[in-house]
């Protein structure tokens, strides 16, 4: 009973000595490291593992040291074999908080809440790639060790490796979807197509990407909703990603309007709208009249912003304006419809208009110039002429 006692009693003095030694460890880092990056970053990430391991290892220590008495008896084996799965496990989680300050502080060096941030953003998504990938072969490779020190898992050891090559097959087969993944979110990481923050259109959503890991992303959506696409949806379907090279982009905002509509009036207009908006970042601002059909034009409206939210807001901006400004200056350039009454005999200029062209000729029989359009006239057949097949002669056309 003694001897049980004054292990007890070595395994609580152990601990209490190492939890100690590292609270004074701990004080004396973080006054010495006010101005150290480094040193904060340890001191905030690194101390709950380190305590772990110190107490870990210490009662390790002091079980060994202090049950000589029951050498060869199984609570004594097991008891140190707990200890031992117990530091590695510690062991583990410390080298993974170790990793976690230097990938930190290494961010640290990139700031993303500048104006020009890609390059900082590339490097983010690499860092946090690179960290989920570490801490899950630190995950890995802790549990392999752990499981070696089972003589039984030892004894096997050899029929695995024997074993290795078909059981590669099946879980390559098995996992073949996952593998996938990972490997496109490498992919993603290192070849620059998407980054964090990045504003993507995937989906026919318009959104930001919140999350990359190595299996998924997730896109967070301009009203707030997520989302979440497999990583290899981004290296097998084209996608739009709007800031690649840089965040400013362009933005259309288009009108159906009459034909009697100035459009230089409309187009100043816009120009003393943008200049007096804080939106236009005084890249572009172009306004053109783009199609003709249908009794009405469509006139667009090119402006640029800053980012894709600026652009967002600019564009319902321009929208508003001009639609108010063609309704309150300009209302005989509403679209309408028109209908006309009248023949060939009419006197108006638009009722008939003589043609220029000298009239053709034509032998009894054929159709109308007007009725082709390879052949029957000059242009026709100049048409038909650059239209007629390799091996199609030219007369075959007639």
């Amino acid at each position: 009973m003694q001897s049980f006692l004054g292990t007890i009693v070595a395994a609580l003095a152990a601990a209490a000595i190492a939890l100690t030694l590292v609270e004074v460890v701990h004080r004396v880092i973080r006054r010495l490291g006010r101005r150290s990056l480094l040193m904060t970053e340890l001191t905030e990430h690194a101390h709950r593992p380190f305590q772990v391991v110190a107490t870990v290892l210490a009662v390790q220590f002091a079980v060994r040291f202090s049950t000589g008495y029951a050498v060869g008896t199984d609570w004594r084996q097991v008891l140190l074999h707990l200890l031992v799965l117990a530091v590695i496990a510690s062991v583990a989680w410390l080298v993974a908080a170790l990793l976690v300050v230097v990938e930190d502080t290494a961010l640290a060096r990139f700031r993303v809440d500048v104006p020009d941030n890609r390059h900082a953003r590339r490097v983010r998504t690499q860092v946090v790639m690179l960290r989920r990938l570490t801490i899950a072969v630190i995950v890995v490779l802790a549990v392999g060790v752990m499981l070696m020190t089972f003589p039984s898992v030892r004894g096997i050891g050899a029929g695995v490796l024997t074993s290795a090559g078909v059981a590669g097959v099946v879980a390559a087969l098995a996992a073949q979807s996952l593998l996938g993944n990972v490997f496109a979110g490498l992919q993603l990481a290192f070849s620059d197509a998407v980054r964090l923050d990045d504003v993507v259109v995937v989906e026919g959503e318009w959104g930001r990407i919140e999350e990359l890991t190595l299996t998924y992303v997730v896109v967070q959506i301009w009203d707030d909703r997520r989302l979440i696409l497999p990583t290899s949806y981004f290296t097998s379907t084209p996608f739009q990603n709007w800031t690649r090279t840089e965040a400013a982009v362009l933005g259309t905002a288009e009108f159906d309007v009459d034909w009697a509509i100035p459009v230089q009036a409309m187009r100043e207009e816009l120009r003393r709208l943008v200049e007096s908006s804080d939106l236009w970042d005084r890249r572009v601002c172009v306004l053109q009249v783009t199609d003709a059909t249908g009794g009405t034009i469509t006139v667009r409206a090119l402006v640029s912003a800053a980012d894709a939210g600026s652009l967002w807001d600019l564009r319902c901006l321009v929208r508003e304006h001009l639609v108010a400004w063609v309704r309150d200056q300009r209302p005989t350039a509403l679209p309408r419809m028109r209908a006309e009454v009248g023949d060939a005999g009419g006197s108006l200029p638009w009722q008939w208009v003589q043609p220029r062209r000298p009239v053709r000729r034509r032998v009894e029989g054929d159709p109308p110039d007007d009725a082709r359009v390879f052949g029957g006239s000059d242009d026709g057949d100049a048409r038909s002429e650059a239209f007629v097949g390799p091996e199609e002669p030219v007369d075959a056309r007639r």
